[in-house]
């Protein structure tokens, strides 16, 4: 069976026009019949095969050439080289609004977007009623699409697309204006999609979306392709990416907060555990393993700044929080305004997912928070509990749990 997507050395070049010279040289050039002396590489060297039936998520941060690649596959602009091969009707959700009539109302745009996917009338108004209870947007399917929120815009492409089910599926973050109801009944209805043999290429910027929906995932950094491989394996390295970013940067902030705020502040944090790589931030634990947390605090008066430790998982709600000076705890003095604490976890109980390890610095007296450092965690494994976290326990009969409750 032929593959849905090939890309091979896919590039896309895009001429600089910052100044009037460019511009004339652009000219220059064109009439010559050559390309662009100056210009900008938005893509180079992109291979990847996507079998049918296979899902891959793109992620990288914004300029990293995703959307462009998106649109080289969904045929809106060539590519500057290298050989593309689509194999299947392909519908793309990508800018929003794009391939909706502004003027027209949802419902004509239901028949407009039905057309041009080559349905027949009779097919058009057998799903109509469809997309509209898909859509869910109520009176506003018969206003004018300009008069849409994003949201509205976004529901009704999303069911144009689920009624006519196309062999590719391409979205450009559709989920990131949704509302939480409506982004369920779409990750519900890409699952259904991917279990009846459909092929999705999503773009996202939560890793949580590709990986419940993607087996492989593709990280663009720079416009060329970083890693490509397993989803769970590309999130976990660009989360550590981003770790070792964002680290770097409260580096910078505390040095800075050392210098002129005079602020309690947590200075470093790390994550590390059985088995992880020394001296970087753990970003995989093993289930059921020991989780320790190490950190340093910064005192602009000498004096012991308080520490409490908060997990969560990745959509926010709480799982546990501790402060040191509740349990007598005290950061341990290893300079003049520096302190170290630690905190070890046995046998982290928590469940396969992601989540937040959170240190906040506070007053030496617990009542104030000063500053807020946070480190991914993701606990890999296989359980099949469910929720947030194992708890000890034991099954016992009716009989011999009514004995120890008379004993």
């Amino acid at each position: 069976m032929a593959p849905s997507l090939k890309l091979d050395g896919i590039g896309k070049d895009y001429a600089r026009l910052l100044k009037r010279s460019s511009r004339a040289r652009l000219l220059y050039d064109l009439l010559r019949g050559k390309p662009a002396t100056d210009y900008f590489r938005a893509l180079n060297d992109v291979s990847f095969v996507l079998e049918p039936g296979g899902s891959l998520g793109l992620i990288g941060e914004n300029g990293a050439g995703k959307s462009t690649l998106l649109k080289i596959i969904a045929g809106v602009i060539p590519p500057t080289r290298g050989r593309i091969v689509v194999s299947g009707r392909i519908s793309a959700l990508l800018e929003l609004g794009s391939g909706f009539h502004p003027e027209y109302s949802g419902i004509e745009n239901i028949q407009l977007a039905g057309s041009l996917a080559g349905l027949s009338e009779k097919q058009i108004r057998a799903k109509r009623e469809e997309i509209i209870e898909f859509a869910d947007i109520g009176e506003h399917i018969s206003q004018p699409i300009k008069t849409y929120s994003s949201g509205m815009i976004v529901r009704l492409g999303f069911a144009v697309a689920t009624a006519i089910r196309p062999e590719i599926l391409i979205t450009d973050e559709v989920l990131a204006v949704g509302d939480e109801s409506f982004q369920k009944k779409c990750i519900a209805w890409q699952e259904d999609y991917l279990k009846e043999g459909g092929t999705l290429l999503l773009c996202s910027h939560s890793t949580y979306h590709v990986q419940k929906l993607c087996r492989q995932a593709l990280w663009m950094h720079h416009g060329a392709m970083e890693r490509y491989g397993p989803a769970s394996d590309v999130v976990t390295d660009y989360l550590a990416y981003h770790e070792e970013k964002t680290l770097l940067e409260r580096k910078r902030h505390a040095q800075h907060a050392q210098g002129n705020s005079g602020l309690y502040s947590v200075t470093q944090l790390e994550l590390s555990s059985e088995g992880a790589r020394q001296g970087t931030t753990l970003h995989r634990h093993e289930l059921g393993r020991d989780l320790m947390v190490r950190g340093q605090l910064h005192s602009p008066d000498g004096r012991p700044p308080g520490i409490s430790i908060g997990i969560v998982r990745t959509d926010g709600t709480p799982v546990y929080g501790v402060i040191g000076e509740a349990e007598n705890y005290q950061p341990l003095r290893m300079g003049a305004n520096r302190y170290d604490f630690n905190i070890r976890f046995p046998n982290l109980p928590l469940l396969p997912g992601r989540y937040t390890v959170r240190a906040h610095a506070m007053d030496p007296e617990g009542m104030r928070l000063f500053d807020t450092v946070e480190r991914e965690l993701f606990v890999a494994g296989t359980a099949e509990e469910s929720g947030l976290c194992s708890l000890k326990h034991e099954w016992v009969n009716a009989d011999a749990a009514s004995t120890d409750l008379e004993t």
